[in-house]
């Protein structure tokens, strides 16, 4: 993960004082890689996360990381403020992400703990998740980009729908097949899970986190092989490792429907 030392002195950054004895006196480094949130890494006591983002945009992601972190889904979560901004405080998992160049060399052995570690976090209680229906959440979503004209297909080798509307129809026609039965990730990509030894050390990047239909991982996970292997060709090895038995291609195909909408 890329970082870029800060000169403190010169960024005019006012941390909030709930997390100041992680701040003082020691080095900071810029971590972000979206225009939607500052990361800042502190190099302090094996390192720690600091999130920054507007009013409000954090409280779901603080919620999941919370959550998924005493379930041993993710390291320690150290606390979330909400001010003029939003802060979320985490410990870092130990490890390198999944498109890290040792991973990327063994693309079977990456597939495979991949696809386990995906089986593995759906087989997980979710009894007492606070975020009860994220499935609800998504398809709000999509009908959102949908009213505001968005399709893209980009994410397709080969494009499902032809429009927008053709697929805005088929998802509102075939949307009762979502269940909103499993704990998932809702952003399943490599660059989001974190392995160390050979094993999953820990998921990050939980903000669109909570219980929904296991198919909206199932999709990201295939899509990222496809994207960061440049090649299909592990597709089915996935489902393989990941257990056929619970994968449907007519749901992922509804996924595939909703997703075109952003």
């Amino acid at each position: 993960m890329k970082r870029t030392k800060l000169e403190l002195s010169r960024e005019n950054i006012l941390f909030p004082a709930e997390f100041a004895e992680f701040t003082n006196s020691c080095d900071i480094y810029d971590s972000s890689c979206s225009t939607e949130a500052r990361v800042f890494f502190i190099d302090k006591d094996g390192g720690y996360y600091l999130k920054c983002s507007g009013k409000g945009a954090l409280e779901k992601e603080a919620l999941m990381a919370e959550y998924f972190a005493s379930k041993k889904l993710t390291s320690e979560f150290m606390g979330y403020v909400s001010c003029e901004k939003d802060w979320m405080m985490t410990r870092k998992v130990n490890g390198e992400d999944g498109t890290h160049a040792q991973y990327l060399s063994e693309p079977e052995k990456l597939c495979d703990l991949y696809a386990l570690s995906l089986r593995e976090l759906h087989e997980t209680d979710h009894s007492d998740c606070p975020i009860q229906n994220r499935t609800a959440d998504y398809l709000e979503s999509a009908r959102r980009g949908y009213e505001e004209g968005k399709f893209d297909t980009r994410l397709f080798s080969e494009p499902f729908f032809k429009d927008g509307n053709e697929a805005w129809e088929y998802l509102t026609s075939h949307s009762k097949m979502l269940k909103c039965d499993t704990l998932i990730h809702g952003d399943y990509c490599l660059p989001n899970i974190i392995f160390e030894g050979g094993k999953r050390s820990g998921f990050i990047d939980l903000g669109n986190g909570g219980v929904g239909d296991r198919h909206i991982d199932i999709f990201w996970g295939v899509w990222s092989l496809w994207f960061n292997l440049k090649t299909d060709k592990y597709t089915d090895r996935f489902f393989d490792a990941y257990g056929r038995d619970k994968t449907d291609p007519d749901v992922l195909k509804v996924i595939a429907s909703a997703e075109v909408f952003g």
